[in-house]
């Protein structure tokens, strides 16, 4: 039977524990509760029903979060691990958003786990002088919020297609985090869905997940 992977991206849900939440760290996996708790700079814990299931768990998580390398579970012992993966600093004004709205309820929950620039890694490719964020948008509201000039960063060697959305932005005058229109979750919802709708139709794009995620939070 093909595995059935869900991400949670919603804040309240009793099966998760809230740092689970907030990390964006919880699945449905087969309709059963997994969560991925970052705990260090390039590490988490894996925690489900299912340890069989881990390597296909930690491959959908890997893919939001590429630094995070070594994986254990409940018991410290070793599930996972990746080479470790080349982080480096950038100033937020080399920075080109692939997004241009910043939802004040995800601020919000993004801010109770970041306690320093170090807690901040976002995916990247180069772009000239700079480099275009794939991802990590509110984690780069959160850093302006708390007065850093620069975050971490890793370049990612498989990115998804950002071209059109990293057009779009730059139409709409956004050229680093700056200049990220902030909005509530109910706006965020209708302006941001629907220009995915819309995109997608014009592009002849499939609208559905896996294409619109890389570039929504």
């Amino acid at each position: 039977m093909e595995t059935e992977i869900e991400r949670i991206d919603r804040y309240e849900d009793e099966r998760f524990s809230k740092t689970v939440l907030y990390q964006h760290g919880a699945f449905l996996v087969n309709g059963k509760p997994c969560e991925v708790e970052v705990t260090g700079g390039n590490s988490a814990v894996i925690r489900g029903e299912d340890a069989g299931l881990y390597p296909e768990i930690i491959d959908a998580f890997r893919f939001y979060a590429g630094h995070i390398t070594r994986f254990v579970d409940v018991k410290g012992e070793l599930v996972r691990e990746f080479p470790p993966v080349e982080i480096f600093k950038v100033k937020l004004e080399k920075l080109q958003p692939s997004q241009f709205y910043v939802d004040q309820d995800k601020l919000a929950a993004v801010r109770t786990f970041i306690h320093g620039p170090e807690d901040i890694v976002i995916p990247v490719i180069p772009d000239g002088g700079g480099y275009i964020s794939l991802d990590g948008h509110t984690r780069l509201a959160a850093a302006i919020d708390a007065g850093y000039s620069e975050v971490r960063a890793f370049i990612d060697e498989d990115p998804p297609p950002v071209e059109g959305f990293v057009a779009e932005t730059r139409k709409r005058g956004i050229y680093t985090p700056y200049d990220m229109r902030r909005v509530t979750h109910d706006e965020y919802e209708v302006l941001w869905n629907k220009f995915c709708d819309d995109y997608f139709a014009e592009t002849g794009a499939l609208g559905d997940n896996s294409a619109q995620e890389p570039v929504v939070l």
